[in-house]
């Protein structure tokens, strides 16, 4: 049979869904997406590329965000009837059903409200986020490759598209910095949460004697801005090198010389790229993210903005953000909320939502203080 309060559950759900419904403003996002949709189809769209492809990006997020509203109103009449129809037949197989249905929607209805509080400039744009080992030698290069691989399965959980553009191996375990693109609606209001250092405490595999080692890595998370574009930047005020892309250990996996780093000379600021096919297309890559680095310093008045958007991170103690310990108590700890996860292993498999959820509430209850 049924619980007894199982009405009462959906009923909860159904208000909840109500206020995150009124929040995103359904009717106001239908009319953007049949707006972007008569642009989209006009002939003469693709005569001016860099705003077709602004309106195709617009259009395919909003989209992507009605969907996720559309799905969860059709899985929670889906419910309705299911729990009905359990009654009715006093089938416990179709009452077990319903309650895992109910369980699934409490987690994708919270992870709607969460982002319900994502109200910021950028929030609703994609992420690039980038990852750079710290002090702690291999131990540390190895901790870089291990974030990397936490959130490309966060992203593979989520079922969200993930374009990996930049990966330098360290010349033993692990990966000096990487750099990867999630572009789906919100991707940046939820893992901005994220930049920061992260450490790690564990016995060291790379070591002796069993010895306890601390090693840090560097996340940072910009958004995805199609207005960068517009940033002009002097060739002057770059330099552009060329070199072969490399695999793990330092070997080469290219002959020719593809990859590509850009340095901008006036703010020092370095970007690579060397996982697409060509040199002009890794030069066009990184010519974007360094034109969304220098518009968001453009935007920016102050150094606290500056280091809040664009992560400036020194990867050492003093300012991690959070720690996991792989060594006696086992435990991942949000040195800013206070949030803790006593199992590491299912957090580095890329259960995440937990702790980034509490950053985003914590961060909404700092920005309200």
């Amino acid at each position: 049979m049924l619980d007894a309060d199982f009405s009462q559950a959906i009923a909860a759900l159904r208000a909840t869904f109500r206020d995150i419904r009124a929040v995103v403003d359904v009717e106001a996002l239908e009319a953007d997406i049949a707006r972007l949709s008569e642009e989209a189809g006009a002939p003469d769209l693709w005569d001016d590329t860099d705003n077709a492809q602004k309106v195709t990006s617009a259009l395919s997020h909003r989209q992507a965000e009605l969907k996720r509203i559309t799905e969860v109103e059709n899985r929670l009449d889906d419910l309705d009837v299911l729990v009905e129809l359990a009654a009715e037949m006093d089938d416990e197989d179709a009452a077990e059903e319903a309650r895992q249905e109910l369980t699934a929607l409490e987690e994708v209805i919270g992870q709607l409200e969460v982002q319900t509080l994502l109200d910021g400039e950028y929030d609703s744009r994609g992420a690039v986020v980038t990852i750079r080992s710290g002090a702690g030698g291999d131990d540390a290069t190895d901790f870089a490759e291990m974030l990397m691989r936490m959130y490309l399965r966060w992203a593979e959980r989520h079922k969200y598209p993930v374009k990996v553009m930049d990966t330098s191996y360290a010349e033993g375990a692990g990966i000096k910095s990487a750099t990867f693109e999630i572009d789906v609606p919100y991707a940046y209001g939820t893992l901005s949460v994220e930049a920061g250092t992260h450490r790690l405490a564990r016995i060291s595999p790379f070591g002796s004697a069993d010895k306890r080692q601390t090693s840090f890595a560097a996340v940072e998370v910009i958004p995805i801005m199609e207005e960068a574009k517009e940033i002009d930047i002097p060739e002057g005020d770059i330099r552009v090198d060329v070199f072969r892309s490399s695999g793990p250990g330092g070997q080469s996996v290219n002959t020719t010389d593809s990859a590509v780093r850009i340095t901008h000379i006036p703010t020092g600021l370095v970007v690579s790229m060397q996982n697409e096919k060509s040199q002009i297309q890794n030069r066009a890559a990184a010519m974007r993210v360094l034109q969304t680095r220098l518009l968001l310093l453009k935007r920016e008045e102050e150094a606290a903005k500056k280091k809040e958007l664009a992560g400036v991170i020194t990867a050492s103690w003093g300012d991690q953000m959070r720690s996991y310990f792989l060594y006696g108590q086992q435990l991942v700890k949000d040195l800013r909320t206070g949030y803790e996860v006593g199992n590491p292993a299912t957090v580095f498999d890329g259960d995440l939502d937990g702790l980034i959820a509490a950053g985003i509430k914590w961060r909404k209850r700092k920005d309200d203080d």
